[in-house]
């Protein structure tokens, strides 16, 4: 759905000068499709993103006609589209990364994973995720007694882990050893010091015990947004005292031999391998000593924190990672290897809470634009007496276009520093020019159609300038105010969905997620842009972009055109954005679907999700639907005894009222 005209002047940082030919391979290179979404996104030879998957097994999904058919299905933007064998995919990469670290370094033990619900709770996620882990035994991780609940419910393998971290309570503590006798494999992590007496007490009333964990506080510490997570101050873990005491306190009870497995986590999206390595070293002395000290062990969790590239720059910045899955692997094999050898250790069965390596990629979010503002185009037509400001700012714009009929004309190579001075020049009077616009306005010299008149002109002048400086070669050396302009006239796209509800994590930690269109990839944008969401919020807007490691507040982006849609993708966005989303303005779920490649070719549809309806989320915050249908029934019966309402007329506004209650929250075509 287009509501109005595409913002106006050109993008100047968008594309090299001159008027090459633009491929889907520019396209790709430009918003970092051939870097962060390898292997399973990238252009295909029509302009559109492609999605591989199965990775570099084979199979390929046209995105932009994949869309094209789901909305035949009735369903509408903004829609979520799941790729199951993307799930599957990572975690086949996952463990095969780990069974050659370990063939490698010649370690006696193996690895055995599990997913933290918490990263998506999403019912089809996690039967997926436990299905297609089955051959490997993989496990979840349960924060909460909802999520052990789940956990409890779907993990039948009795060799998968159960690992059981967060608050807990006697009900949750009775809870996980009761599940031992149902043949599952809890672990009870001790993650606070006084959590000790309530298992401890537990296990005395049943006359069972829980395989047990201790969370370590390392004194290692973590870089990146989660850093501060960590350390002496983290929010969970035992520090060595108090790990110490705890060993007592179980040997005590007589529940030492249950102690199997060291935990310790250094934060989520760890960007530097250097940190991992720190707390490897650290963990495996600590797993060490425990065994040492009577334990029988078995099992060393390394938490969660294997990060991925949401920026394609493969560095250590905060939306990066310097390593890849198969370094991770192997210094977290090769570590602990090396500090159990010394003692004469079996090497314990590693555990890993990948989350957001694991979920990040199976999920496309895609949405349409609605419309959006930006500069007006052209130059208004002179009046007659016209204000010697509004004359003076049509002089300027002649002197911007006189430069560049200069610039074409001449026969000789052209003074580049030359020109830039005069653009200088000409962009300097502008904006004198504009500001006395307004002086004269707020003193009532100016009226307002004059008032709209100068910035008009002041923009024309400015989009001349842009395009001028679009055309001169590359190395010009150009002043930082005119590099400017470009931001100047960049226009808001208007996104037809809720940033607090789909990428909550952009609004609340300033996330990056690679942002793009799906297709024109083979058209050379020439905006610049960012998007304002739906919702009635300044907040609600992503302003912040990929760039190679860097941040860009502007997207280079498309004209949109009349009664053509634009169809954004927000990926990577597969961890946590579903679940941490919340109801601001009332915006609910978005349309979801599971989408699994065919054994013939094509695709099929697993699942259908629909998202919340208007009377869902109104219900959400305790309003009945069906009450405030019937006052506003009532009130139409009043409207129409005053003789304010035709029968037809309120005959048709109930008719809407009731259709929006079963219709979703957002925007229709």
């Amino acid at each position: 759905m287009v509501l109005a005209d595409s913002p106006s002047g050109p993008a100047a940082a968008a594309s090299p000068a001159g008027s090459e030919a633009w491929s889907s391979a520019d396209g790709a290179a430009l918003y970092g499709l051939d870097s962060w979404g390898d292997p399973y996104f990238s252009a295909g030879a029509r302009g559109h993103v492609m999605v591989q998957p199965r990775g570099d097994r084979g199979g390929a999904l046209d995105l932009v006609e994949l869309v094209r058919e789901l909305l035949g299905r009735d369903l509408s933007l903004p829609l979520l589209i799941r790729f199951d064998d993307i799930l599957e995919d990572r975690l086949e990469r996952l463990h095969g990364a780990f069974e050659r670290a370990i063939a490698q370094y010649g370690y006696d033990g193996r690895y055995q994973g599990v997913f933290p619900v918490k990263c998506n709770q999403q019912r089809h996620v996690v039967e997926q995720l436990v299905e297609s882990g089955r051959r490997w035994h993989f496990g979840l991780e349960a924060g909460s007694k909802a999520e052990l609940l789940i956990a409890l419910s779907l993990l039948d393998d009795p060799e998968a882990l159960l690992i059981c971290n967060g608050y807990k309570d006697r009900r949750y503590i009775e809870t996980a050893i009761l599940a031992r006798r149902l043949g599952r494999q809890p672990v009870v992590v001790i993650e606070q010091p006084d959590e000790v007496a309530p298992i401890i007490a537990a296990s005395s009333s049943l006359g069972a015990a829980p395989f047990i964990g201790i969370r370590a506080k390392l004194s290692a510490r973590s870089t990146g947004r989660w850093g501060s997570s960590v350390g002496e101050r983290a929010k969970f873990g035992l520090s060595i005292p108090d790990l110490l005491t705890t060993v007592e306190q179980l040997r005590q009870a007589g529940l030492l031999s249950d102690l199997r497995l060291l935990h310790f986590h250094i934060g989520s999206q760890i960007n530097d391998i250097a940190v991992l390595k720190d707390a490897l070293q650290e963990a495996g002395q600590i797993y060490a000593e425990l065994t040492r000290l009577g334990a029988p062990m078995g099992f060393l969790d390394v938490g969660g924190g294997l990060g991925i590239d949401y920026d394609g720059s493969r560095t250590a910045s905060a939306a990066s990672t310097n390593y890849s899955l198969q370094n991770y692997a192997n210094d977290v094999v090769a570590t602990i290897r090396e500090c159990c050898e010394p003692h004469g250790i079996r090497p314990p069965t590693l555990v890993s809470e990948s989350g957001r390596a694991l979920a990040s990629h199976f999920s496309v979010l895609v949405f349409d634009v609605l419309g959006a503002s930006g500069r007006s185009d052209g130059v208004p037509p002179a009046a007659d007496g016209e204000a010697l400001i509004l004359r003076n700012l049509r002089d300027t714009h002649a002197a911007v276009e006189a430069v560049a009929a200069a610039t074409l004309s001449d026969g000789d190579e052209p003074d580049m520093r030359g020109v830039v001075e005069r653009l200088q020049e000409a962009w300097n009077d502008a904006l004198k020019f504009k500001e006395d616009a307004l002086n004269a306005f707020r003193l009532g010299y100016l009226s307002l159609p004059e008032r709209a008149t100068a910035e008009r002109l002041t923009w024309a002048s400015c989009q001349a300038i842009a395009r001028q400086l679009d055309q001169l070669p590359p190395g010009t050396v150009i002043p930082q105010e005119l590099q400017a302009l470009a931001a100047a006239l960049a226009g808001t796209y208007y996104a037809n969905l809720s940033v607090f509800r789909s990428a909550p994590d952009t609004w609340a930690i300033d996330q990056l997620f690679p942002v793009l269109p799906i297709h024109r990839l083979d058209e050379r944008p020439t905006r610049l842009g960012s998007f304002a969401d739906l919702t009635c919020d300044s907040d609600g807007k992503i302003a912040r972009f990929i760039d190679r490691g860097q941040v860009k507040p502007l997207l280079e982006l498309h004209g949109l055109r009349p009664g053509e849609p634009y169809w954004i993708g927000l990926f990577l966005g597969g961890a946590y954005q579903e679940v941490m989303g919340n109801l601001h303005n009332l915006f609910g779920s978005t349309n979801a679907v599971h989408i699994r490649l065919a054994a013939g070719g094509g695709y099929r549809i697993d699942h259908v999700v629909k998202g919340n309806t208007n009377a869902e989320v109104l219900e959400a915050m305790e309003h009945d639907p069906d009450l405030l249908l019937e006052r506003l029934r009532q009130a139409s019966e009043q409207a129409i005894g005053r003789g304010d309402l035709a029968i037809s007329d309120a005959r048709r506004l109930m008719a809407h009222l009731r259709a929006s209650l079963e219709q979703t929250t957002y925007l229709e075509a």
